[in-house]
């Protein structure tokens, strides 16, 4: 397992730079070729990534090594993509890194979602719209582009975590996001957030 101050979700590329005695024992172990090279990246709540001695969450996704490259120094670059999402079971000593025991956590179906997107993609223009407003009057030249939200995949749970990744929503949200039991539930906790997100800068607008 490697707890992280971000959320990983599915479908997300992960960059890497390994330096942790613990976690290069980590890399070596993934890649000895005995097991499929990936490993559990989950929420760090609080506490540092480095050192240990902190609170994690128990939801997190599979993190698959796509790409690794050995630096001087007992170091590694690793590319990651996130795969399946997985719930921690129990955790186990960290010796020699983080374990736990995990299962794969697939979605449920869920309701039909086609209203909640659509009342998704106007949030995020007008969420991006007063961000723009708001980046001129500050005298940011240029503004941060809008979320893409075409083309999106057909797959509901896809979908659901691409938007996710997509909207500039905050750790907890991504996090609420990842938890969400099924697409239809994810995609109410997107809106809501991006409504918090509107509220915010239409306060700071006033």
């Amino acid at each position: 397992m490697f707890p992280l101050g971000t959320v990983l979700l599915p479908g997300e590329p992960l960059s890497l730079q390994i330096f942790e005695p613990r976690y290069v024992a980590l890399v070596r172990d993934c890649l000895d070729g005995s097991r499929e090279p990936e490993f559990g990246v989950v929420l760090i709540e609080r506490g540092s990534e480095v050192g240990g001695g902190d609170v994690r969450t128990d939801v997190g996704v599979l993190a698959q090594i796509t790409d690794v490259t050995e630096l001087p120094g007992d170091r590694f670059r690793l590319r990651c993509l996130g795969t399946e999402r997985l719930r921690v079971q129990q955790w186990l000593p960290d010796d020699p890194y983080p374990r736990a025991e995990t299962s794969v956590w697939p979605d449920e179906p869920g309701a039909d979602d086609t209203a909640l997107l659509e009342d998704l993609r106007e949030r995020a223009t007008r969420l991006h719209d007063l961000t723009t407003r708001l980046a001129l009057r500050s005298g940011i030249r240029h503004p941060p582009p809008s979320a893409t939200l075409d083309q999106l995949p057909t797959d509901p749970t896809t979908r659901s975590y691409t938007l996710a990744a997509a909207l500039p929503i905050s750790l907890t949200d991504r996090q609420t996001a990842l938890t969400a039991p099924d697409p239809h539930t994810r995609l109410t906790h997107l809106s809501t957030a991006l409504d918090d997100a509107i509220a915010m800068v239409e306060f700071r607008l006033q």
